[in-house]
């Protein structure tokens, strides 16, 4: 049986704050949620599409250096986009592929968690690591909503740029 929610960390454990994704990821298999399948990657392709498939929600989780601290909540939407036909897909992308290949994506959301550095054999920095436990209380919240549209309490406005 598929579980209705997907939640899929992308990021590079070897690259300090890249590995905000399958931490996230870890402490979030520790609770064992119900009902939730948790997939890690180092990056999106167009094989993931198929993941995607007989899910009610699909969360991605992935570390940022444009987002405000601690994270970004979002919708994401499907979109054809400039990572569309490279190696590596951007989740508005795989979305996008999924819709073509399937006729419909389900709903999707974005946690996007602030990260400072990603140097190869680093480790997590301070501050990521304290958007990390940001993050995990609202993922906490997430994986016990009862639906897409609960979750929609959480999206945060876009940042207004000046």
């Amino acid at each position: 049986m598929t579980a209705p929610l997907l939640v899929f960390a992308c990021g590079n454990p070897s690259r300090s704050d890249d590995a905000l994704g399958p931490l996230l990821l870890e402490r979030l298999e520790a609770l064992n949620p119900p009902n939730v399948e948790l997939l890690a990657d180092f990056q999106l392709q167009v094989e993931h599409v198929a993941d995607m498939l007989g899910r009610e929600r699909v969360l991605f989780i992935d570390a940022s250096v444009s987002c405000p601290p601690p994270f970004a909540f979002s919708r994401l939407h499907a979109a054809k986009d400039t990572s569309y036909t490279s190696h590596a897909m951007s989740p508005a992308a795989v979305l996008q592929a999924c819709q073509e290949l399937y006729g419909a994506a389900p709903p999707a959301y974005l946690l996007a968690v602030r990260g400072e550095t990603f140097e190869l054999g680093e480790p997590l920095s301070a501050a990521a690591a304290s958007n990390l436990e940001s993050a995990l209380a609202l993922l906490e919240k997430l994986c016990v909503g009862p639906s897409h549209q609960a979750w929609d309490q959480f999206i945060m406005p876009p940042e207004k740029t000046i």
